[in-house]
């Protein structure tokens, strides 16, 4: 008996050592097999302040011009126009929204004071407003109606506030910038949230200005102090964005005509820039590729070839395939569009306006339909440590998050996307990881054609967002080539149409 209990003794001791041994063995195996520590570029300043990235996010905003200009059939009134001509007779700010959202904007901004100084709100600083009209006996505030539906339909809102007031016959002296600054105030306490605010570069010339009917001047660059009135609202709305000529939140792109430029830097150095300064449209058109800040290009750009409705222009209204072309452009060019859509007198949009806003979305629903890199077969030259947090397929995957980038001195590289099938081809749209910075200098497009690479495409700046257009061709394998960039490129998307 005492023989066979040692022998069952040595039998679990034999279990517990080879226990043991099996237990060694994996962690051996598991420290062999042990990824590297994961290092992600560092950024390339500037990057984008969350609120930036939100704008670029929202790839379409409205402008909504309407005001006492619509009644005159003026583009500037002189601040001389008595309220009781602003009488819109079925005005419907919920026809205006839920036409503009289904069109695919996330934003409306409206133009709650143009620079004849009349407010669409009843402003207790002034009897120049919607209070002295017969709108709804006086007692009508568009502003807030336009802001609860934004709210109801969830969509953005924001405010365009001229600084420049026709009427104010203390315009060009201290006192005005104190009542500028009173009705920012108003605005920015009962009517937000606000996400961005608009101040023109129009700033003095000839007004009404109380009855004096003369030219004022003003120093653009230091009259509204604008770092402490800008101060005042962010006291107000921390994450606000600001739009002028030279930003700080967003920049003027240097034009009206829907187009970014094709070399397209998210970055300015504001030093010298100010609203209203003459001779920097490039500048604002193509940014600075050693710009010191973040401030990105806002496209700006009207239906109509006016801001404010004129009857005289219901035959022209941007054609759809127009508005399709200032999309390439504007946000396919790394901005954001601000297409201005105008009510009429009635208070509605035209009915040729709601029309081509529908064809164009048909428009773009249509051509960007069917995303051919969404289950290719991805290779590049190389990636970051080989480790497949870095990999290649992050760019079909479809998270914004997840993105592909080579070595730090890896500065050009190639990516190899292989579609399921052959198919005819005729867009590219690529995305860099823009909070690790604008890197991307310079990149071509290459198909496979007749057993060749065959160049499509190429470009500069990629940033958000990049569309190329290239003549249709039937292929079954698309390539990127990063020929120049800043540091390591980080691409996020590329998706091919």
């Amino acid at each position: 008996m005492e023989h066979i209990h040692k022998v069952e003794v040595l039998k679990i001791h034999l279990r517990i050592l080879g226990a043991i041994k099996f237990l060694v063995l994996c962690f051996l195996i598991l420290s062999c097999s042990k990824k590297k520590e994961v290092i992600a570029p560092a950024a390339l300043l500037p990057v984008p302040s969350t609120a930036q990235l939100e704008w670029h996010e929202m790839e379409m905003n409205a402008f909504i011009h309407f005001t006492i200009n619509t009644f005159t059939d003026k583009e500037w009134g002189y601040g001389d126009e008595s309220p009781s001509l602003f009488n819109p007779s079925q005005l419907n700010v919920d026809q205006w929204v839920t036409t503009l959202k289904a069109a695919g904007f996330k934003g409306i901004i409206l133009t709650t004071k143009h620079h004849d100084g009349f407010c669409l709100w009843p402003s207790q600083f002034t009897e120049h407003s919607i209070k002295k009209s017969p709108y709804k006996e006086g007692k009508g505030d568009i502003v807030r109606e336009v802001s609860e539906a934004c709210k109801k339909h969830n969509l953005k809102f924001g405010i365009y506030v001229s600084p420049w007031d026709r009427n104010r016959s203390d315009y060009g002296t201290p006192p005005y910038v104190n009542y500028y600054r009173n009705q920012l105030k108003e605005l920015f306490t009962a009517y937000g949230p606000v996400f961005e605010m608009w101040f023109d570069g129009a700033n003095g010339g000839d007004g009404y200005y109380g009855g004096a009917k003369e030219k004022r001047r003003i120093n653009g660059a230091s009259y509204y102090d604008w770092p402490a009135t800008l101060q005042m609202v962010r006291e107000l709305e921390p994450d606000v964005i600001f739009f002028s000529d030279a930003g700080p939140g967003v920049r003027w792109v240097g034009n009206e005509r829907g187009i970014a430029g094709e070399t397209n830097w998210n970055s300015i150095t504001p030093d010298t820039l100010f609203a209203g300064k003459a001779g920097i449209e490039k500048l604002l058109e193509t940014g600075h590729e050693k710009g010191t800040h973040w401030i990105p290009a806002e496209v700006d750009v009207s239906i109509r070839p006016g801001w404010f409705y004129h009857a005289k222009e219901d035959t022209l209204v941007k054609s759809a395939e127009k508005l399709f072309d200032i999309y390439l452009t504007s946000v396919g060019r790394g901005s954001t569009l601000l297409l201005n859509v105008p009510p009429d007198k009635r208070g509605l949009f035209h009915e040729n306006d709601v029309k081509v806003l529908k064809a164009w979305r048909a428009l773009l629903d249509q051509e960007f339909k069917t995303n051919l890199a969404k289950n290719a077969k991805v290779e590049a030259t190389s990636y970051r440590d080989e480790n497949v947090v870095f990999s290649p397929l992050n760019i079909s995957d479809e998270n914004k998050e997840t993105y592909w980038t080579t070595d730090d001195d890896v500065t050009t590289a190639s990516l190899e996307l292989e579609l399921e099938d052959a198919a005819t081809v005729k867009y590219v749209e690529l995305q860099e990881y823009i909070k690790l910075g604008q890197r991307v200098q310079a990149f071509t497009v290459e198909v496979w054609k007749n057993n060749a690479w065959t160049k499509v495409a190429d470009a500069t700046t990629i940033g958000y967002k990049r569309i190329l257009k290239f003549d249709p061709v039937n292929t079954e394998k698309v390539k990127i080539n990063i020929t120049a960039s800043k540091a390591c490129p980080v691409i996020s998307s590329v998706k091919v149409y």
